[in-house]
């Protein structure tokens, strides 16, 4: 399962667009420090709803993506630190920074005025010197260990924190650095937050919906999102609301007169699952059809055991068919009358649309 960490400054809308995406009915719960609350969506694919139609199983079980939201009161932490405190926020796979756009003089913002650029730099400044606190403290342990005699690991973990440090005091986020796999790997005991993947969901006002495509543009933002694994999603959650209170005729009424084609949330849930470059594959069959999410460049073998350890460990051969092919003949018999399902090893490395079935020793 992926997983996600919301934040974002005071009345941007984060704890309502939470409880949007994870259908939570009740506000989260509050305390005088800050917590995690955790929720899970359900990945949109319509590739999944045409292969359950097609094999009608007994289960519809899509991909997921966890999502979790600080929660306060007070004089609680909300950002940064409270990130690096908060296990879910550490442990995830990417951040999504809900950005205020709309205007409402209901809600005053903490700053007194709406300045989605100004409130991104803060808080990726914010970020970014948390990070830095880690990466010192780090660097001061090492120092110490190294001169008890030069470990050469302590000594590469020591070169790679240095270029972190480097950038980190340039303002720059660790995302942006282009590590190396191994380099990467030295970096994630840390959990640093300026290296996770970056979305920032753009909450605009109700009036400039017509105008969503230019959001960035509006917003001063252009120069920001030249940045390394960070994009942007508009939405209006004052129209997501009004949408997920309607039945579903009445919601694919609603959304076509606003030029809709799908909501915003089922944008917010793509992006997180596109942002860090996952794919879907599929199991299909009378009990069940699923989605599976994997990373892009993943083998066989190691999307086995997205399914169970055992399948990886038995693994033999993994029968597959391409999605269109599948929809295309309407049976997975008919695509090996037609030489369309093949039998790949352990090395084949698995597409977006992929149905695969494992053959495994037991």
């Amino acid at each position: 399962m992926l997983r996600a960490g919301l934040f974002g400054f005071p009345s941007s809308g984060k704890t309502a667009l939470f409880q949007l995406l994870t259908s939570a009915r009740e506000a989260p719960r509050q305390s005088g420090k800050a917590e995690a609350n955790v929720g899970v969506s359900r990945v949109p694919d319509e590739r999944l709803d045409r292969l359950t139609a097609l094999f009608n199983p007994k289960k519809h079980v899509p991909a997921t993506v966890e999502f979790a939201d600080i929660a306060g009161t007070g004089g609680a932490q909300t950002g940064a630190q409270a990130m690096l405190d908060l296990a879910p926020f550490r442990n995830a796979d990417a951040l999504l920074h809900v950005v205020r756009m709309f205007r409402d003089p209901s809600v005053p913002h903490p700053s007194g005025t709406v300045d989605p650029a100004r409130d991104v730099r803060a808080m990726e400044d914010e970020v970014i010197l948390a990070d830095l606190g880690v990466v010192e403290r780090r660097l001061e342990r090492l120092e110490r260990d190294i001169k008890k005699g030069l470990n050469p690991e302590l000594g590469k973990e020591r070169d790679i924190l240095g270029r972190c440090r480097t950038a980190l005091e340039a303002g720059q986020p660790l995302r942006a650095l282009g590590l190396s796999p191994e380099d990467a790997r030295r970096l994630r005991g840390f959990q640093l937050l300026s290296a996770k993947p970056l979305l920032l969901v753009l909450n605009l006002d109700e009036s400039d919906l017509a105008r969503a495509d230019d959001a960035v543009h509006i917003a001063g933002l252009d120069a920001f999102m030249s940045g390394a694994a960070t994009r942007a999603v508009p939405i209006c959650a004052k129209i997501e609301l009004e949408i997920a209170e309607l039945d579903a005729a009445d919601r694919t009424a609603f959304m076509a007169d606003l030029g809709l084609r799908e909501s915003g949330l089922d944008r917010v849930i793509r992006a997180s699952y596109d942002l860090l470059g996952y794919i879907s594959f599929f199991t299909v069959g009378e009990d069940e059809c699923r989605a599976w999410s994997i990373p892009r460049q993943t083998s066989a073998v190691l999307a086995a055991g997205e399914i169970h350890s055992d399948i990886s460990r038995g693994f033999i051969r993994a029968e597959v068919v391409g999605y269109d092919q599948l929809l295309a003949r309407g049976s997975l018999a008919a695509c090996r009358d037609h030489g369309e399902l093949r039998l790949e090893g352990k090395e084949y490395v698995v597409k977006d649309g992929d149905v695969i079935n494992f053959r495994h020793a037991t």
